[in-house]
């Protein structure tokens, strides 16, 4: 039976990895932020500690890998994260630079297979060139991020990425970090959508993913998974109907231009207090007007992805987020 670590084994995605891994027989190892959200929250078998490995030595992160066979990095940080000016230095620090060392302590250590956590906006930037998305700080370093990582693995360790789109479930004592949402759209008589669509996975499916990856992913190969495709409109209708407001608040699908000025005004405010957004909202509410779908297919059984009911789990995101 050989030892896999999670990166963020506590953390929302890396906990249902933990869980996936130790149902198909691994053993698991693995390092998270403090707090613990419950003191339960991981079974006893999992060798779970405490702290931040970009603070360790080189030496001590080897010693912690060296019985391990994978390497699984769910960490990072996301979109949503609105940092300091400028957002590029930002991004390059908090997820290339710890990658790169990372996959290298990991490749010295022993360890054959590592996956990334990334995202799908590293996908389009790819696929559609027309928004040049390489120039916004957060899909540039997640691009930069995979490349690093491959570079590291080359000869002795398998490195492959993920590109996760939208992604629900709940975790034991965290709140969704789709609550954010619901409380903008909380007692508003209108919240008008862009007329696009995005890729949308379960928790337990980037699980499914990340534990197929390692054992079958291709070494430089990313994988961006998805398990349902929606528009913006009804993924906002559910989080009405969530709220209770079915009958107080409308979703219209508006124009881009229509809502260009608000963007840009969010833009102007962020710059004033020395803020920069990963994406600047003017391009990433742009991108809102595309389909940002992905076919399932492509990655499903290459990986080992089941079907579930992606919508139920909506739903029941939502619903936590409301109830807290």
């Amino acid at each position: 039976m050989s030892k896999i670590f999670v990166l963020g084994g506590t953390g929302f995605l890396g906990y249902y990895t933990v869980k996936e891994l130790l149902s198909k027989g691994y053993q698991v190892k693995t390092i998270a932020l403090p707090p613990m959200p419950t003191d339960d929250l991981l079974p006893a078998e999992v060798e779970c500690s405490l702290g931040n490995i970009n603070e360790l030595t080189d030496n001590e992160v080897r010693e912690l890998l060296k019985d391990c066979e994978g390497f699984i990095y769910a960490a990072g940080a996301d979109e949503r994260v609105v940092p300091q000016k400028p957002a590029m230095k930002f991004f390059y620090e908090a997820n290339v630079l710890p990658t790169q060392r990372l996959a290298r302590l990991a490749k010295e250590a022993g360890i054959k297979k590592f996956v990334v956590f990334g995202s799908y906006f590293a996908e389009f930037a790819e696929r559609l060139p027309e928004y040049n998305l390489r120039s916004q700080a957060y899909p540039n370093n997640r691009l930069l991020q995979e490349q690093v990582a491959f570079a590291e693995g080359e000869g002795s360790m398998v490195v492959t990425s993920l590109r996760l789109p939208y992604i629900f479930g709940t975790i034991p004592g965290r709140t969704p970090l789709w609550k954010m949402y619901t409380d903008q759209i909380k007692d508003k008589p209108v919240f008008p959508a862009l007329k696009g669509g995005t890729a949308v996975v379960t928790v337990e499916q980037v699980a499914e993913a990340a534990v197929g990856a390692m054992e079958n992913g291709e070494h430089r190969h990313t994988y961006a998974i998805s398990a349902y495709n929606m528009k913006f409109q009804e993924f906002y209708q559910m989080m009405v109907d969530a709220l209770g407001q079915t009958e107080s608040t409308q979703v219209p699908v508006v124009e881009y231009d229509q809502m260009k000025p608000v963007y840009e005004e969010i833009d102007r405010k962020a710059a004033e207090k020395g803020l920069e957004h990963g994406m600047h909202m003017v391009i990433s509410t742009k991108l809102q007007t595309e389909d940002l779908y992905l076919d399932p297919a492509d990655t499903m059984s290459i990986l080992g992805i089941k079907d579930h009911d992606v919508l139920q789990s909506i739903k029941e995101t939502l619903a936590k987020c409301v109830e807290i």
